[in-house]
């Protein structure tokens, strides 16, 4: 499942809450987290336009090697381009899911603990999507959580339904 939205959407969190749930239920899952993925795989990377392409290539080609394994693969990663989200689901196939976290920008910045939009807005950093670069909204997701109105719980409850019906073929 491939998660995109902006920073502050809600990413790593329903991801987490997704992934602690299935766990329980005894399903194998392997979070593809963007802040950790930048601080291991792709810590040489920035965010210019080429790395962040290299960036999603490397965190689809984990995906697909873990998937093929029979885990779970869950990518939560901003993912701004279209493009990008096209060259996932290139890589992965049919088995690719894209779920869009849709959140205001104000929502987002009102969540942002770290004050990286704020930085972002004063010029202290660059290629920031959502303030010094662009997000594209998926123009097909195969779901789209509205995290800026929902609470967690029925964001992860939706997300379930649609994983048992549409993924694992099983009765939530």
């Amino acid at each position: 499942m491939w998660f995109c939205g902006l920073s502050g959407s809600g990413k790593t969190t329903i991801s987490m809450a997704l992934q602690q749930q299935l766990v329980q239920e005894g399903y194998e899952v392997v979070v593809f987290d963007g802040d950790v993925v930048r601080k291991g795989i792709s810590k040489d990377l920035g965010f210019s336009p080429e790395d962040r392409t290299e960036n999603i290539f490397r965190v689809a080609q984990a995906c697909k090697n873990v998937s093929q394994r029979g885990v779970l693969a869950i990518s939560a990663t901003i993912s701004p381009y279209e493009s990008h989200r096209v060259m996932a689901g290139e890589m992965l196939g049919d088995t690719m899911k894209c779920i869009y976290l849709d959140a205001s920008l104000q929502v987002c910045q009102d969540r942002d603990v770290k004050g990286l939009y704020a930085k972002a807005m004063a010029g202290e950093i660059t290629n920031f999507t959502g303030v010094s670069d662009i997000f594209e909204p998926p123009q097909h997701p195969d779901l789209v959580l509205h995290t800026g109105q929902d609470s967690v719980e029925v964001c992860v409850r939706k997300l379930y339904q649609f994983l048992c019906r549409d993924v694992l073929g099983t009765t939530p």
